[in-house]
C-alpha cells in the first residue's frame, strides 16, 4: 500500500532539511574521523557514510523505528517506553545519546506545536510526555503516524535521505568538499538507499543489530578533540 498522494507534503516536510530538530550541529562520528585520518576525501567520505547508513542506521536502529511505528499505530504505551528504552541503550558514547536525545526532544516540540494536527490526540500527546528522554526514533516513528504516513517503506525512506543529506552536508564542511562533490555523493548514497529500506524491513526488531566499533571509538575520541565543529 503506498501513501496516499495528498500525504506528500508531509512526506517532504518529515524529509526537510529546514525540520528544526538540531541534525545540523551533529556529525555523528565524521569529525573524528577526518582527524583520525579514515576519512580524509570525497571517496572515504561517502564509504564513511553509506556504512553508517547500512550498518548503524539500516541494520539497527531502523527495525526498531518500524517497531515503534506499530506501536504508535496502536498507541500500545509500554511497548512505546520498552523500545524508547531500547534505542536510547543502543548508543555507544554519551555524544550519540546526546544527538539522539536532543534531536528527539526537538521534533516532539516540532510536533506538538504542529497546527491542524487533529490526529495528534491527547493520549499521543501524554505518551510523549512521558518519555524520558525521547529517542529520536521514538518520536520520527510518532510524526510518520499521525502525519498520515500509511506505508512505512515511505517513512523510512524520509528518515534515510535526512540523515544521508545531513551527513553530507557535514563531510562538505569538514573534509572539506565542494557542493557540486556534495551533491555527487548524496546522488549516490539515494541509489543504495531503496536497498538499505528493503534490508529494514526484512529485519525484525529482534534481529536489529548495531556493531560499529569504529563509530564507538570514533564518537568517544571526538568528546575530547581539540577543535571541533559539532557536538557530536
Amino acid at each position: 500500500m503506498r501513501a496516499d498522494p495528498s500525504n506528500l507534503p508531509a512526506l517532504l516536510q518529515l524529509a526537510s532539511a529546514a525540520l528544526p530538530v538540531g541534525a545540523f550541529s551533529h556529525s555523528l562520528g565524521l569529525e573524528a574521523a577526518l582527524e583520525a585520518r579514515v576519512v580524509f576525501d570525497a571517496a572515504s567520505a561517502e564509504q564513511w557514510i553509506a556504512d553508517y547508513l547500512a550498518l548503524a542506521w539500516a541494520e539497527g536502529e531502523a527495525p526498531l523505528w518500524r517497531a515503534q511505528y506499530a506501536a504508535w499505530t496502536e498507541l500500545d504505551e509500554q511497548a512505546i517506553a520498552t523500545l524508547n528504552a531500547q534505542l536510547i541503550a543502543m548508543r555507544e558514547t554519551a555524544e550519540l545519546r546526546m544527538e539522539s536525545e536532543q534531536t528527539g526532544r526537538s521534533l516532539a516540540l516540532w510536533l506538538q506545536a504542529l497546527p491542524q494536527l487533529h490526529t495528534l490526540t491527547d493520549a499521543h500527546r501524554a505518551v510523549l510526555g512521558s518519555l524520558h528522554p525521547p529517542a529520536y526514533a521514538s518520536v520520527h516513528a510518532c510524526a510518520a503516524v499521525v502525519l498520515g504516513l500509511a506505508d512505512e517503506r515511505d517513512a523510512l525512506y524520509a528518515m534515510g535521505w535526512s540523515l544521508a543529506e545531513n551527513l553530507t552536508t557535514a563531510a562538505v564542511k569538514l573534509v572539506p568538499l565542494g557542493q557540486i562533490a556534495g551533491q555527487a555523493i548524496l546522488r549516490r548514497l539515494a541509489n543504495h538507499l531503496p536497498a538499505w529500506v528493503e534490508e529494514t524491513l526484512a529485519r525484525t526488531p529482534a534481529q536489529a543489530c548495531n556493531f560499529t566499533p569504529m563509530l564507538g571509538i570514533l564518537s568517544a575520541h571526538h568528546e575530547t578533540q581539540y577543535t571541533r565543529l559539532f557536538r557530536s
